[in-house]
């Protein structure tokens, strides 16, 4: 027997020149061959060269090696592009007695998807040396036996195959025995003990012989036992079994305990010599036969597991002793039938668990390694999934599939799949598998923001407050996390030749839309802007809609008397004669008011009159007409107040003072008309405070404009100095002044002033315009063409479709 440190030193010796692998392409793989026993880190391939592969090319697609068994046995090293050996490999537990032995991996590369099959070979070293499983070997033999009579001796195992197995038996140098060398169907040997000339117990009763089991190996490595014989008085007959070969078959399931076959040996000799006792030879230490026999009755039953896998059959050697040592030899031959005890085993080879919802038909989501150690047709797999699922199965090398898809994604409809591999063999019965693989979709921003609505409308009541919310539009996107974060924004246009931006703002993630200024219904009744709404994705997608603001009208201005016009310096009156009948038409009040609706609907009443009994005015019309027949009592002079008022909410109204002079000529209402000079001197003193209140007003309007301006201009250069200082400006605007700003040139207020004036002011500086047009009776004493010009003027008034015009 060798040590440890000379197998050592022969194995070093041995692998500087086996590492010259064998490198060949048969059918598609690389096929390496390599001694066992090798070191950690030792080469075995250049991978990257034989597969004509850039070493670039490993790193980028994240090569790796896939290995259908537990033990990793080699490494690839990418940035050399060799494998090497990672932990010691031994071929007598890696494959037993199976020569030649080799174990299968695979390279696999992704981005595109890349699968090389390799094989690598282990060669045999000569490590063992054969071992008798006895370091005895005690034979009891009768001196009557036969010359010629063989004794089956124990064989001696060497794990090692081919030449560096167990090759021959020697026996030492004796006479009595020779020895016979056999070789069974499996290749193994097995030596017979052959008595070649009788025994004498009285001469020698024991003899004591040297069996020597040698293998091939360079250095040959041996193994020896003793076999000691003891001499035993006579016993003529030897037992025979009744068959020389004995054939059994049993299903690899079979239970233990079951009775396999049973042996028979008979021995012609009578009583206790002919008593025979059974037993199994030669087996191996380092494998438990699944078998035993019962030493008497010769049946042979199963005490282990079988497997067909592991080994299709079992060549058993019996023997037959008598109680004197005299033995009889014959064989069990035991085959094993496959049976379908395997289901398939899905592994995933590679697989992210993620897809783009963009992806191109025909993407490959996951390889999949399908194995089953059963054999034929029970370990021949199909791999399927769900037919209703976009992606189907399409077979690669070997026992190896690869997860496709096959329909458009779309993960607005579906953003997680549940996909079921089911694997199932071709057995009878036939044996399935399943393995669940959860798929997530992820997003691309494939969708536009959706408006809930095309057109939005909303109403705003006028003289509203700026910074009021008007409406809030939406959008939804049915993309996700940031492909549906919707931001809102105005479209840059004009109104009315300013940017819509100075009337309305809108929030960038409410949508809610706010007025920047006070609306007047009067000036625009309706804006109209676009709104975008954009996404967040890359790049970014948006949708447009409309927004309609429509003003409504608030009763903000009060009707406006057209006719007849009040003038400062003259008495508007309309003369009605004497003989007028009732119903007769004095004069028409025109008002206007420049509200819209119900706000601008007006109506008519005689608020005072000098005799209530003689006029009335039409609700609708504001027609003044005589209800009663005018008499001679009746005075000249009738001052009648008519009140216009509108429909709004509160109303408001307007007062217009009527004078009519009932008179059939006109030098009745002249002579009536001198009374009212008498009151001149009072109304000299009236207009005096008159005017001398109207300067006070303009004197304080003058005061509070210069202030606004000082106020404004001093603004205006501290933030021209934090301008140039750098330092935050921050605009304020006090309440509703954003009216003044927004360039509409009005106030927030009306403000209204009536001016008074004696019948002699007109003949002063100040001009008031009036109507072009007006059926007035204008009383003027210092005027001598004042008959003409009211005649005239009536002519007008007669005309139906006479219009009225203001200057």
């Amino acid at each position: 027997m060798d040590t440890a440190e000379s197998q050592g030193t022969l194995l070093d010796r041995r692998v500087s020149i086996l590492l010259l692998a064998i490198v060949a392409t048969v059918n598609g793989q690389i096929r390496y061959s390599v001694p066992e026993e090798m070191r950690k880190g030792l080469f075995v391939g250049d991978v990257a060269k034989d597969l004509g592969l850039d070493v670039k090319r490993l790193v980028s697609g994240r090569a790796r090696l896939v290995i259908d068994d537990d033990s990793q046995y080699v490494v690839l090293n990418q940035n050399k592009g060799h494998i090497v050996v990672n932990e010691r490999i031994d071929r007598e537990k890696l494959c037993a007695k199976k020569s030649p032995c080799s174990f299968s991996i695979e390279i696999v590369l992704e981005d595109p998807l890349e699968l090389f099959s390799i094989t690598i070979e282990i060669q045999d070293v000569n490590d063992h040396a054969p071992v008798f499983p006895k370091k005895e070997i005690n034979l009891d033999i009768s001196e009557s036996t036969p010359t010629g009579t063989v004794f089956l001796l124990d064989s001696a195992a060497d794990p090692d195959v081919g030449i560096n197995s167990l090759q021959s038996y020697s026996l030492k140098a004796n006479d009595h025995f020779v020895l016979k060398q056999h070789t069974r169907v499996d290749g193994s040997k097995y030596a017979e003990m052959v008595l070649q000339s009788a025994l004498d117990r009285e001469e020698q009763s024991k003899h004591t012989l040297i069996l020597m089991a040698v293998d091939g190996g360079e250095p040959q490595r041996s193994g020896t036992v003793k076999i000691h014989v003891t001499v035993l008085d006579a016993n003529d007959n030897a037992p025979v079994f009744t068959q020389s070969l004995y054939k059994a078959s049993v299903l690899e399931n079979v239970l233990r305990g079951t009775v396999i076959a049973r042996v028979s040996a008979v021995d012609a000799d009578q009583g206790y010599n002919g008593n025979v006792t059974y037993f199994f030879t030669h087996l191996e230490e380092d494998s438990p036969c699944p078998f035993e026999i019962d030493t008497y009755t010769g049946e042979v039953k199963l005490t282990g597991d079988i497997d067909y896998e592991v080994s299709p059959y079992y060549e058993i050697n019996l023997q037959a002793k008598d109680p004197w040592g005299v033995v009889g030899a014959s064989k069990l031959v035991i085959e094993v039938a496959d049976v379908n005890d395997h289901s398939p085993v899905i592994t995933l080879a590679s697989y992210s668990g993620k897809i783009s919802e963009d992806s191109a038909l025909g993407t490959v989501v996951a390889l999949i390694s399908v194995q089953d150690k059963d054999s034929g047709k029970n370990g021949q797999v199909h791999l399927n999934i769900d037919g209703n699922l976009p992606f189907k199965i399409k077979s690669s090398l070997r026992s190896y599939y690869t997860l496709v898809t096959e329909k458009n994604l779309d993960r607005e409809n579906r953003s997680k799949y549940n996909i079921t591999l089911t694997a199932t063999d071709e057995g009878s019965p036939a044996l399935t598998s399943s393995k669940t693989v959860v798929l997530d979709v992820t997003d691309v921003n494939d969708n536009v923001p959706a408006f809930s609505q095309s057109v939005y409308s909303t109403l705003l009541m006028e003289n509203n407050s700026p910074g009021v919310a008007l409406l809030q539009i939406h959008a939804t996107d049915p993309d996700q996390d940031q492909n549906a974060r919707i931001s809102y924004f105005i479209i840059d246009s004009e109104i009315n030749g300013n940017p819509v931006s100075s009337y309305f703002s809108i929030n960038a993630e409410s949508g809610v839309i706010q007025a920047l200024r006070s609306f007047d219904y009067e000036q625009t009744k309706e804006y109209k802007m676009r709104v975008k709404a954009q996404d967040g994705g890359s790049p970014p997608l948006s949708s447009n809609t409309t927004v309609i603001v429509r003003v409504q009208d608030q009763n903000d201005n009060p009707p406006q008397v057209l006719y007849p016009v009040q003038t400062g310096g003259s008495v508007v009156g309309e003369m009605v004669p004497r003989s007028a009948d009732v119903g007769y038409l004095v004069s028409k009040v025109v008002a206007v008011d420049v509200d819209s609706g119900q706000n601008a609907w007006l109506s008519y009443k005689l608020q005072k009159a000098t005799d209530r009994a003689l006029f009335e005015v039409g609700l609708q019309n504001g027609e003044i007409r005589t209800i009663r027949q005018v008499t001679d009592k009746d005075p000249v002079n009738q001052k009648l107040t008519v009140v216009v008022e509108d429909n709004g909410q509160p109303s408001r109204s307007a007062t217009v003072i009527v004078n009519v002079a009932v008179a059939d000529s006109f030098s009745e209402v002249l002579s009536e008309f001198t009374d009212f000079t008498q009151d001149k001197e009072y109304n000299d003193n009236l207009t005096f405070y008159l005017v001398l209140a109207l300067a006070v007003v303009s004197f304080l309007f003058i005061t509070c404009l210069v202030v606004i301006i000082s106020v404004k201009i001093y603004r205006w250069r501290q933030s021209r100095v934090l301008y140039h200082s750098n330092l935050p400006v921050i605009p304020y605007y006090p309440p509703r002044y954003s009216d003044t700003l927004g360039g509409t040139g009005t106030l927030q207020h009306v403000y209204n002033y009536e001016v008074c004036r004696t019948t002699d002011s007109r003949k002063s500086d100040c001009k008031f315009g009036r109507a072009g047009s007006q059926n007035v009776l204008i009383m003027d004493p210092s005027s001598t063409g004042t008959m003409q010009r009211m005649q005239s003027e009536k002519s007008i008034l007669d005309e139906p479709d006479s219009p009225l015009e203001v200057s």
